[in-house]
């Protein structure tokens, strides 16, 4: 046996300690062997030199928060009368033998201590048991708590609620401690939050506290697992205090991802605290952390998955997504609206349309007209498919408009280029040759060929600025009746088969815009009408107050715009898609145009059919005594003013009802 009681100076002491019958082991604070007799190598197979200095390797791994709890217990128990404070604990338990075998034991340890009281650690005398009736009871008592034990951290397991969680555990303290009240305190930042609590008052749920100077932040400390704490005047200041006949916490530390996340307490105002409740609530605790993960993580997951379904609802684009059978299992309301087919009717079933490779884009038209972009992705982890699809029927449309803007303009441009360069080579090379007359007349038809390019090039430039929305007007008050008749006093000449009639309310108000974008406006209307009534007739233009707008109408005898087709003519490029009124040239932009700058005014401008707008609107008369009247125009007497000749109109227009009528209206400054 070699020298290793260093605070054994007793011969006698030391022969005890030799000759003992029992194992003694002594370990100090730090729990390294300072002790280890003869009976103790006998009993667990180690030599002295093999562990002085070391920690034991007895402890098994599930009884290390008992071994903890006996100590903890130890260093705050006050002995009764007659007795050292710290006492004496015993158990009965099982520590291992080198061989790799349990022994079952019964340790009664206590306090070491040098003659002056300094705490040196703890010894502990281990004695052999075999058929100990209070050792079986106690053994029996232990499994049944461990089964109970079990039993909780299974049911914990199984709830992923973090609140439900949380209040089961605190509840099972109670129930495995006996103690008087329980609670869960969460470690945010430097501060401490009661979360979930049984036995203590509702009103405390929620209140919070400073970690640093707290019992948890002694525990983070001290780099146990495991406190207890007795003292009025250690909890006095709690928040726990509220219990009456509190007199002792025990607090154990729960982990979530290797780092603290909380502290559980158990509180006790009656019985006292033994080492079984420090170990079932150390216990409880690192149970907790795991349970606590769990529903931490679902938690989270939970909020992913509703985040991904809000960001997958709200998408403009249409989503599903297939399984691993390519079957749909999330149909979003945009791929309703796109589709025009109802989750009810898409989930479950294969996706309603083809879907591309991986990574590549299928571009295809829908039964409805609807033109589709799609992409498919898989998700790797879940072997799933997303399928994205959008509406590109505005962009394809406005791809065609391009391509047949550039088909028609290259057409108008050509027509007047070829004239110009024909007749510049004419009189080029046959100067001497022509008569004057055919000279001026060469001239003559250059000028207005350059003429029309530089209408066609200011159409363009015109349509650039208003598809960028640069175009600029001046809002001021100006005489719509000047405009008026200026406009049309241009356009009477440019006919021999139409006439133009002008009506202005004599009472009509100033107008509030841009007098030069209006005249651009009234100019193109006029345009449209002559060249849409290629037969002739008359052109009817009108100004009336109604209310506070004023309406101007230009009314045509032409052959009239499609069904359906009277908010379109207001598109860009759409003239070239109108069926026959393609003959009359041009190259879509002129009532874009009139659009964009009536707005810009913050007027609008709306086309119907000539004889159904005259028929419901009223429209100011002007009897022969020369005063104004105003009344309906009724459908009777619009038919018969339209029906001077069979299927003609007055001078030789569309056909009776046909025509195309040209409702602008303006805001009045009046």
């Amino acid at each position: 046996m070699t020298d290793v009681y260093e605070h054994v100076h007793d011969p006698i002491a030391r022969a005890v300690i030799e000759s003992a019958a029992d194992a003694i082991v002594a370990v100090d604070q730090r729990h390294r062997v300072t002790v280890w007799n003869p009976a103790a190598e006998r009993m667990f197979g180690w030599s002295a030199a093999e562990v002085i200095g070391r920690v034991p390797p007895i402890v098994p791994d599930e009884l290390k928060a008992e071994h903890n709890a006996v100590q903890e217990r130890l260093l705050t128990r006050r002995g009764g009368e007659g007795e050292a404070d710290g006492g004496q604990i015993s158990i009965a338990t099982r520590r291992f033998h080198r061989g790799g075998r349990l022994i079952d034991v019964r340790i009664d340890t206590s306090l070491l201590k040098d003659p002056n009281g300094t705490l040196l650690g703890w010894v502990g005398v281990y004695h052999p048991v075999e058929d100990d009736e209070l050792l079986q009871h106690r053994m029996t008592e232990r499994a049944r708590l461990v089964r109970r034990l079990n039993d909780i951290v299974a049911d914990l397991g199984a709830e992923l609620d973090l609140a439900v969680v949380l209040d089961r555990i605190t509840a099972a303290l109670i129930e495995l401690t006996g103690a008087d009240a329980c609670g869960f305190v969460k470690i945010e930042g430097e501060r401490l939050r009661l979360v979930s609590m049984s036995g203590l008052p509702e009103r405390m749920r929620g209140r919070s506290a400073e970690l640093r100077p707290s019992l948890v932040g002694e525990l983070l400390r001290s780099g146990k697992t495991v406190k207890l704490a007795t003292g009025e005047r250690r909890l006095g200041d709690l928040i726990w205090s509220e219990l009456p006949g509190l007199h002792t916490i025990a607090l154990g530390l729960s982990y979530l991802q290797n780092r603290p996340y909380g502290a559980l307490y158990a509180l006790f105002s009656g019985r006292k605290v033994g080492h079984t409740e420090l170990e079932l609530l150390e216990l409880l605790a690192g149970h907790a952390g795991v349970a606590v993960g769990n529903a931490v993580a679902y938690a989270e997951v939970v909020r992913q998955r509703a985040h991904e379904r809000a960001v997958i609802d709200s998408s403009a684009d249409g989503i599903a997504v297939l399984d691993r059978d390519l079957v749909v299992r999330h149909w979003n309301h945009a791929a309703h609206t796109l589709t025009g087919i109802p989750p009810e009717d898409a989930l479950g079933r294969p996706l309603p349309f083809d879907m591309p490779a991986l990574g590549e884009m299928l571009t295809f038209r829908l039964g409805s007209g609807t033109w589709l972009n799609v992409l498919a992705a898989e998700i790797e982890e879940t072997g799933e498919l997303v399928v994205d699809f959008r509406d590109v029927s505005e962009a394809k449309a406005l791809e065609e408009a391009k391509d047949l803007f550039l088909a028609t303009t290259s057409h108008e441009l050509r027509t007047p280029i070829t004239v110009v360069q024909g007749f510049a080579s004419t009189l080029v090379n046959r100067w001497d040759e022509l008569t004057d007359t055919d000279r001026r007349a060469a001239v003559a038809t250059i000028a207005e060929r350059a003429q029309s390019l530089g209408r066609l090039v200011e159409h363009l430039l015109l349509g650039s600025r208003a598809g960028a929305d640069e175009l600029a007007v001046a809002i001021e008050s100006f005489d719509l009746s000047r405009v008026l008749e200026g406009v049309v006093a241009g356009f009477r000449s440019l006919s021999p088969l139409h006439r133009v009639e002008l009506e202005i309310d004599p009472e009509l108000p100033p107008c509030r815009g841009d007098a030069m974008a209006t005249d651009i406006v009234l100019g193109q209307l006029l345009e449209n009408a002559f060249k849409y009534s290629p037969d002739g007739g008359t052109v009817r233009v009108g100004a009336r107050r109604e209310g506070t707008d004023i309406v101007v109408t230009v009314s045509d005898e032409g052959i009239g715009i499609p069904l359906g087709d009277h908010e379109r003519i207001f598109e860009r490029f759409v003239q070239g898609d109108a069926g026959d009124r393609r003959r009359f040239g041009g190259i879509g932009l002129g009532l874009y145009i009139v659009k964009r700058l009536t707005e810009a005014q913050g007027g609008t401008i709306s086309a119907h059919p000539a004889g159904r707008e005259t028929s419901h609107i009223e429209s100011p008369q002007k009897p022969l005594n020369g005063t104004m009247t105003t009344e309906p125009i009724n459908a009777e007497r619009t038919t018969r003013l339209l029906s001077v000749t069979a299927g003609r109109g007055p001078a030789g227009g569309a056909r009776a009802g046909e025509g195309t009528c040209m409702r602008l209206v303006l805001r009045s400054a009046g």
